[in-house]
């Protein structure tokens, strides 16, 4: 009796990832065996970014905060420590939208950290 390979499937998988792959550069999209080891490296690289994504963005805050509070007169460290104290609980990425679209809310907010 001849071997069955269930052929349908196979093809199915391989359809499956080779369409994934339809806008990469020469052999990457249409030999399977590169295809397939260039979607599961890009597979890793997706998982790992989406990682790396929330770091960056926490450091495109700061970068935020940091540009706003120094025309306030105040570093960002400083800003940040003399927030603490007061117990304003205001996390980054509100305090930054802050700066960029409500300049006068965030002047408010560091009046009141650095008030004595």
């Amino acid at each position: 009796m001849p071997r069955s390979v269930n052929a349908v499937a196979s093809r199915a998988r391989r359809k499956k990832v080779l369409k994934q792959t339809k806008g990469y550069f020469g052999r990457r999209k249409n030999v399977w065996t590169v295809a397939k080891n260039t979607y599961e490296k890009g597979l890793g690289y997706a998982y790992r970014d989406r990682k790396r994504k929330k770091g960056q963005f926490r450091a495109l805050w700061i970068q935020r905060i940091n540009a706003a509070a120094r025309i306030e007169g105040v570093s960002y460290s400083k800003l940040m420590g003399m927030m603490t104290q007061k117990n304003i609980e205001i996390n980054r990425k509100v305090l930054a939208d802050l700066a960029v679209n409500h300049p006068e809310a965030f002047k408010a907010v560091v009046q009141k950290a650095m008030a004595n």
